[in-house]
C-alpha cells in the first residue's frame, strides 16, 4: 500500500507542465508582453492533474526552490527548472491548491547570498507583518456587465467627474471591536451609500496593493498584484469593486511605478542582483522615501510594470489608473544635490528611459481599454502631460492640477482683509488652465503631517472658517476641470486625517458640518445636471471671465459655457463684507436663476441672496449688452443660470 502524503511530503515538482510558450519567452525578455499575470506567479491547475504551476523570473539564480506550508517551508525539496536562457525557473507541484502559503527560496550564483523571495506576481499575501505569498485563484462572478458596457459614458472627458478620494482602512472603523477597519465587503454598501447620496461619480482609492507597513497608505507597495489582505481576499474585493459599478459609481486606482520598498521579502536585489532596480545609487534609491526605484530601461522591469497597470484594468475592472510621483520619475535630480545623480546620455536631467516608459503605459493601456482614463500626479510644468504620445506628449488622459490646489490653498488661508494683495494668486490659474486636461484635487497630502485639515486651513472664527470652505468648494466646482476631494473634507473634518482612526462621522450630529454636506451634495446635483459646467472642461470655449481684476473687493465673477450655449454665470466674494448691487455684465438678456448659494441659511450661511434670480437688464457692463444688479453673500459662491433670453 502506497504511503499517506502529508503536508510534509507533498508530491515531486513536475516539469512537464508550462503556461509559458517560446511566445511568452521571447515577448518577455524583449520587452513587450503585458499580460504576465497569466504566465509568471502561482496558477492554480485541475490538468494534468490538481496542483499548482510556478514561475518566477531570477535569471542570476543558481536555484530557485519553492518553500511553503505544504514542504514544511523545506529550502530545496521542490526546486524549480530554468526554461532555456529567459531567465524564468518553473515548475508544477501537485496538489497545492488555493489558501497555500510559499516564497521562493533564491540561491544567487554570486557567493553565498540566500534568501526567501515573496512572489512578485503573487495574487495574495499574507496579513502583515507576515510575509509569505498565498496561492491564489481569482475566479469571480461579476455582475456588472451593463456598467461595463457603457462606462465610456462615465469616463469621458466631456462628461461630469467628481471623484471622492479614499483610504479604505480609516475610511469608517468599527469601534466596539478593537477599532478594526472594515472589510471590502462591509465597505461596499456604507460606501455606496455615501457616495451615492453625495452624488461623486468615481471613487479613487489610496493604493490597495499589498503594503507591509500600513502607515505608507499603500505607497510602499510590496505585491503589484494582490489588493492588501488587510481588508479580505480577492474576491471581496472584486465584490467591492462590482458593487459600486451596479450602483453607477466608478473606481479609479493609485498605482506607485516610482519605488518600492527595500524590504527583504520583496523584489529588490531578488537574485543576488539589482533585479528590478537600478544598481547605482544615484539611479536606483529614492531619498525622499529611502525606497528603490526601477529601471524602466529593462525590458523585463517595464513588462511587470505594465502587466501589473493592466491587470487591474482586466481582473479587476478598474475604470482608471492614477500613477503616482510622475514628477519623481521624469526628472533624474528629483530631490537629489549636485553630485547625487547621473545625467541622461545627452547630459540633461530628463530620465529618458522613464519617459519611455510612462509613453508605453498609456500606449498599451488606451489600445486595450480605450474607455478608462489614466492620471498623472504631476507637480512640475513638465509639458503635455495628457497629450497623446503621437505629438510628442506623455499620453496620459488627466493630470493633477497641484499648481492651483497650492495657490488656492494659500489664497483662502490668508486673512480677508489682506486678500485684495493675493488677488494673482487665485487668479493666476486661468493662464495655463488649458494646456492640459486637468483635475482639480483637494487631495489626502493637504491634511496630514501638520497642515491641518480644510476647515482649520480657513482663517476667521467657526462661522467663518465653514463660509470660507464652502465657498472653496464652490469655486473648484464653478472652475474648469474634473473634481476630487479627499474624505472627511465634505462634512468638515477639525482634526486632520490619521490613518489609524476612523473619520469623525459624528460631527455630522452638528448642524454646521452636516449643513457643510448638503452644500457638497447640491454643487455635485448641480454639477452633474449642467453641461455648461463639465462639456467643455478642457476647451477655452467653456470659459470667459466677466471680471477678474476688482481686487479692491476681492470678487471674481465668470462664465461656465456648454457646447450647446448653455450658460452658467458664476460670482465669487472672498471678504465677509455683502456686496449691494453688484453689477454683473452678461451675454443675455432674459431670466438669470440663482441656482446655488453657498449662503443660504439650508447650508449654514447667513442668508443673503437674489430671491431666486432675476431680469438681466439692458444696461451695458464689462463689455457685454446686459447686466444684473446683485447682491453677491459673504465668503461665498452664487450660481446663476441663464433660463430665458430676451
Amino acid at each position: 500500500m502506497a504511503a499517506k502524503k502529508t503536508k510534509t511530503s507533498p508530491a515531486p515538482v513536475r516539469y512537464d507542465v508550462s503556461l509559458l510558450t517560446d511566445d511568452d519567452l521571447y515577448l518577455f525578455n524583449e520587452g513587450s508582453h503585458y499580460r504576465l499575470y497569466n504566465n509568471l506567479g502561482s496558477h492554480v491547475l485541475k490538468d494534468p492533474e490538481p496542483g499548482s504551476y510556478f514561475a518566477v523570473w531570477a535569471p542570476d539564480a543558481e536555484q530557485v526552490s519553492v518553500t511553503g506550508d505544504f514542504n514544511g517551508w523545506h529550502k530545496s525539496s521542490h526546486p524549480l527548472r530554468q526554461r532555456a536562457s529567459s531567465g524564468i525557473w518553473e515548475g508544477f507541484i501537485p496538489g497545492i491548491g488555493p489558501g497555500s502559503l510559499y516564497k521562493y527560496h533564491v540561491a544567487s550564483k554570486y557567493g553565498a547570498y540566500r534568501v526567501d523571495k515573496s512572489d512578485p506576481f503573487a495574487f495574495g499575501f499574507e496579513g502583515p507583518p507576515r510575509t509569505a505569498s498565498i496561492v491564489r485563484d481569482l475566479d469571480y462572478a461579476w455582475e456588472d456587465g451593463d456598467w461595463m458596457a457603457r462606462r465610456e459614458g462615465h469616463n469621458a472627458l466631456d462628461v461630469p467627474m467628481s471623484v471622492y478620494e479614499v483610504h479604505l482602512g480609516s475610511w469608517r472603523r468599527v469601534p466596539e471591536e478593537g477599532n478594526r477597519s472594515l472589510t471590502y465587503r462591509e465597505l461596499a454598501p456604507r460606501l455606496a451609500e455615501h457616495v451615492q447620496r453625495l452624488g461623486f461619480t468615481h471613487v479613487e482609492f489610496l493604493p490597495i496593493m499589498e503594503h507591509p507597513f500600513y502607515g505608507s497608505w499603500g505607497y510602499q507597495t510590496i505585491g503589484y498584484f494582490a489588493p492588501t489582505s488587510r481588508y479580505g481576499d480577492p474576491q471581496d474585493f472584486m465584490f467591492l469593486v462590482d458593487y459600486l459599478h451596479l450602483h453607477g459609481i466608478g473606481v479609479i486606482l493609485d498605482w506607485v511605478p516610482s519605488h518600492f520598498p527595500a524590504d527583504e521579502h520583496g523584489p529588490g536585489f531578488f537574485d543576488g542582483t539589482h533585479l528590478y532596480e537600478h544598481a547605482d545609487p544615484r539611479r536606483g534609491f529614492h531619498p525622499d522615501w529611502r525606497s528603490a526605484i526601477f529601471n524602466y530601461g529593462r525590458n523585463e522591469v517595464r513588462c511587470f510594470l505594465l502587466s501589473s497597470a493592466l491587470f487591474w484594468l482586466d481582473q479587476y475592472h478598474a475604470d482608471g489608473i492614477r500613477v503616482d510621483a510622475v514628477a519623481s520619475m521624469l526628472y533624474l535630480d528629483y530631490s537629489r544635490k549636485e553630485g547625487e545623480w547621473l545625467p541622461n546620455r545627452y547630459g540633461g536631467r530628463e530620465d529618458l528611459d522613464a519617459i519611455a516608459f510612462l509613453r508605453q503605459f498609456n500606449t498599451e493601456i488606451y489600445k486595450s481599454f480605450p474607455d478608462v482614463q489614466t492620471i498623472a500626479e504631476e507637480s512640475t510644468d513638465w509639458p503635455m502631460v495628457s497629450r497623446p504620445t503621437y505629438v510628442g506628449g506623455l499620453g496620459f488622459g488627466l493630470k493633477w492640477d497641484m499648481g492651483w490646489m497650492h495657490d488656492t490653498l494659500k489664497y483662502l488661508a490668508v486673512d480677508p482683509v489682506f486678500r485684495r494683495y493675493h488677488h494673482n494668486t487665485l487668479t493666476f490659474r486661468m493662464l495655463y488652465a488649458f494646456h492640459e486636461n486637468f483635475i482639480l484635487p483637494l487631495s489626502h497630502d493637504e491634511v496630514v503631517y501638520g497642515k491641518g485639515s480644510l476647515l482649520t486651513k480657513m482663517p476667521g472664527d467657526d462661522w467663518q472658517k465653514f463660509a470660507n470652505l464652502r465657498l472653496l468648494f464652490g469655486y473648484m466646482y464653478g472652475q474648469p476641470g474634473k473634481k476630487l476631494l479627499f474624505m472627511g473634507g465634505e462634512f468638515g473634518q477639525w482634526s486632520e486625517w490619521y490613518h489609524e482612526a476612523s473619520l469623525d462621522w459624528h460631527l455630522l450630529d452638528h448642524p454646521s458640518h452636516a449643513a457643510l454636506m448638503r452644500w457638497v451634495e447640491d454643487l455635485n446635483r448641480v454639477y452633474r445636471a449642467e453641461p455648461a459646467l463639465f462639456s467643455q472642461d478642457f476647451s477655452p470655449a467653456g470659459f470667459e471671465w466677466i471680471d477678474c481684476n476688482d481686487v479692491e473687493q476681492s470678487v471674481i465673477t465668470f462664465l461656465r459655457k456648454g457646447r450647446e450655449g448653455e450658460l452658467l454665470m458664476v460670482a465669487c466674494n472672498f471678504t465677509p463684507v455683502p456686496r449691494h448691487d453688484y453689477r454683473v455684465g452678461v451675454p443675455a438678456g432674459g431670466f438669470w436663476q440663482e441656482v446655488l448659494n453657498s449662503d443660504a441659511l439650508d447650508y449654514g450661511g447667513s442668508g443673503h441672496g437674489n430671491l431666486g434670480g432675476m431680469e438681466a437688464a439692458a444696461f451695458p457692463c464689462h463689455g457685454r449688452p446686459y447686466s444684473l444688479t446683485l447682491t453677491l453673500p459673504p465668503l461665498a459662491a452664487v450660481f446663476f443660470k441663464a433660463v430665458s433670453s430676451a
